[in-house]
């Protein structure tokens, strides 16, 4: 199903992905010249995609709380990943594999922020549930700056199950939780085969889901406020894993 997506950076980086086909771009006409909207232009050009104009009120049909920056694509719908083809990919990587499982995230923002640090820390791929889940919408695209093209993510019917498959394959899985008798995030070694799993906003992990994993970590927090926005607290804990990845081994 085709979707809008609107933003200087997520339709150039839809362009520079190639991961979906898009129809056309839509680009405010008289928009004050800069390097996102010639390097969006040059894109068009070499993949041949239709560029076209349109004046301010085109763009207010978006509606008034869409920050669109006088950029739009018309494109096909997001292309999922398989769990099957991330898998598959296991073994194919240069290090071992490094996933992203989010337990029911039902926030759009929060989503499109956490596949920003997916991308921007080296995840190999994301994994969502199918239900009481936000899925990638051109909020979502919105919000990841374009990240959310770059990353793979799969959905699918059954986190657990898919966590127990992921054990048979030899990924740890770590479960980030506000848990007091939780180890501190960097605490532990993440740089063999790792699943890093992550709770909704309010509830966090669920249970079984908590039963699941292989180990739980946690990050201490020093204030009054008794945790982290989901997003944050998963920002902060990928670096760690990547920190970790980037040092040789011992």
């Amino acid at each position: 199903m085709p979707e809008l997506l609107y933003g200087r950076q997520p339709v150039l980086e839809t362009l520079r992905a190639g991961r979906r086909k898009v129809r056309r771009v839509i680009l405010r006409r008289g928009a004050k010249p800069s390097a996102e909207l010639d390097a969006i232009a040059s894109l068009t050009t070499k993949q041949n995609v239709p560029l076209e104009q349109a004046d301010g009120p085109w763009f207010l049909r978006l509606g008034n709380d869409v920050n669109h920056q006088g950029a739009a694509a018309d494109v096909e719908a997001y292309p999922y990943a398989t769990f099957d083809s991330l898998l598959a990919a296991l073994s194919d990587r240069r290090e071992p594999p490094f996933l992203l499982l989010l337990d029911h995230i039902q926030d759009p923002q929060n989503l499109g922020s956490i596949l920003r640090s997916a991308d921007a820390a080296g995840a190999h791929g994301v994994i969502l549930p199918a239900d009481r889940a936000a899925h990638v919408t051109p909020a979502v695209v919105r919000a990841s700056a374009g990240a959310s093209e770059h990353v793979p993510v799969a959905i699918v019917t059954n986190l657990a199950r898919a966590m127990r498959t992921l054990k048979d394959e030899a990924v740890f899985l770590y479960g980030l939780e506000f848990a007091a008798d939780a180890p501190p995030y960097t605490s532990v070694d993440y740089r063999g085969a790792i699943g890093l799993v992550v709770g909704s906003e309010g509830e966090g992990l669920g249970r079984l889901i908590r039963e699941t994993c292989d180990g739980l970590v946690a990050i201490p927090l020093c204030g009054k406020v008794g945790s982290l926005n989901a997003a944050v607290a998963t920002a902060v804990t990928l670096y760690e894993v990547r920190r970790q990845r980037a040092a040789p081994v011992r």
